[in-house]
């Protein structure tokens, strides 16, 4: 007998799932359906800033698949359609096409969840209004770009100052905008502590990016045509002739919740290490709608990452397929951009390892990505947090230019592998005067924690 896969949702998670369930068993031993409501599959969100600020083309350029390429390997990939209702009791979808409004329930005998997230957009005057864009989707970026083709002004005003914030204010002051980062927070990049946050202010001010933290927007001013004129905070009003918004996301789980299916403290789905929902034993769940647990803290955490949905999508695929495969969780590892600097961390905040009981020191470096005397050598501020007595590696950020980012890996790996501050300083990293000095920035940043460890203890 054939069974039918179901899936919902026709990027990186759903689709990396289907595609590998179609792997490990053939269509005439499992039948995929997917559903997506949008007019792409398998793209890269995280493009779409690059996308905007020239540096890639698009949207085609960010699609890894197409449609028409899942349905050739053997998934009935149906795009612009929506599924409203999942009736778990009957085992079935409800599905809406949205060019012809017409409805249609489809049989599964195994179910994957796969609908990512959706945007913050608080209900404040004008949030809406013609000039106000998010950028969540390459249908957003196509329509940003379109805006930015018709506009004549040249000022732009971003509200939040996370990832997706500072990609776009690079984008912008790419496209020669003058771009202004408005933000309730005190500085920019929640994702870091605030010290090493102040070093991104500090960075973008020097770009030329104004930045108006610890500003709480009330109302974003339209014109008599009801386009977008200005955003307004308590204190201040800076004009705009197109604002995008990147307040953050959360997971876009309406349709799970109103399933019954269960949902964690930040509203994503749980499931246990096989991608499976917690309590059904035909239903899983993968990408930026569910919770991950957090490998430091061992607490349960939404962190919106395509990296995880790829991985999620590749272990459900194997276990509806009739296999075994897990996906243990994460140390939080992230790196960003804006302009020429590169933004990354990995495990806890200060703040996140007090509110997991935990007690730690900390360490902050100033050093270089070459060799000082090497050309092309740049500042680099790296940052370890490390547990009171015990010394294990807790969290690491790093702010710097080029060669910054990517160094984070080695924390992250530290992190994954439970090794403390004293026993980093001991890693066999490779060195020559154009990639580093003779001591690691991340080796000098774990000397100096293993100090303070020790000092603590003592």
């Amino acid at each position: 007998m054939v069974e039918r896969l179901v899936v919902v949702g026709g990027d990186a998670a759903g689709m990396s799932a289907a595609s590998r369930a179609r792997r490990l068993r053939g269509p005439g031993e499992l039948e995929i359906v997917a559903f997506e409501r949008g007019r792409y599959s398998s793209y890269s969100a995280c493009g779409v800033p690059y996308w905007v600020g020239g540096d890639v083309d698009g949207p085609q350029g960010l699609v890894a698949r197409s449609p028409e390429e899942h349905r050739k390997r053997g998934i009935d990939l149906r795009m612009g359609t929506e599924v409203t209702t999942i009736d778990l009791d009957r085992g079935r979808v409800l599905a809406r096409d949205l060019a012809e409004g017409t409805e249609r329930w489809t049989g599964f005998d195994k179910l994957v969840v796969a609908t990512g997230a959706v945007p913050v957009r608080p209900p404040l005057p004008g949030i809406d209004a013609a000039g106000v864009h998010g950028v969540q989707t390459l249908e957003d970026g196509q329509r940003l770009l379109d805006t930015l083709s018709r506009t004549e002004g040249d000022r732009a005003v971003v509200v939040g100052s996370g990832y997706i914030g500072v990609e776009m204010a690079e984008a912008l002051v790419k496209r020669g905008y003058r771009v202004t980062l408005v933000d309730q927070a005190e500085q920019p990049m929640s994702t870091l502590d605030p010290d090493m946050g102040e070093l991104v202010r500090t960075a973008m001010e020097d770009m030329g990016i104004t930045t108006a933290m610890g500003r709480r927007v009330t109302e974003i001013r339209t014109d008599a045509s009801g386009r977008a004129t200005a955003v307004c905070t308590q204190e201040e009003e800076y004009p705009a002739d197109v604002v995008v918004l990147g307040m953050g996301v959360r997971p876009g789980t309406a349709l799970a919740e109103a399933a019954g299916l269960p949902l964690g403290e930040y509203g994503g789905i749980l499931t246990d290490q096989s991608m499976r929902v917690r309590g059904q034993e035909a239903v899983w769940a993968g990408g930026d709608c569910v919770e991950v647990l957090d490998l430091v803290s061992l607490r349960h955490r939404h962190i919106p990452l395509g990296t995880h949905a790829n991985k999620h999508g590749q272990v459900i695929g194997a276990n509806v397929a009739g296999g075994y495969a897990t996906f243990p969780g994460v140390v939080g590892t992230a790196v960003s951009k804006v302009c020429d600097l590169e933004i990354a961390r990995t495990g806890l905040l200060e703040r996140e390892a007090a509110e997991a009981g935990l007690r730690v020191v900390t360490a902050t470096v100033e050093s270089t990505s070459r060799a000082g005397y090497f050309p092309g050598s740049s500042p680099m501020h790296v940052k370890l947090l490390a547990e009171h007595r015990t010394g294990r590696l807790l969290g690491a950020q790093i702010v710097g230019r080029e060669g910054a980012g990517k160094r984070v890996d080695i924390a992250a790996v530290a992190l994954t592998a439970g090794m403390t501050v004293e026993g980093m300083t001991s890693l066999d990293l490779g060195y020559a005067p154009p990639f580093s000095p003779v001591w690691d920035p991340v080796l000098v940043a774990a000397r100096k924690a293993a100090a303070a460890v020790a000092a603590a203890v003592g």
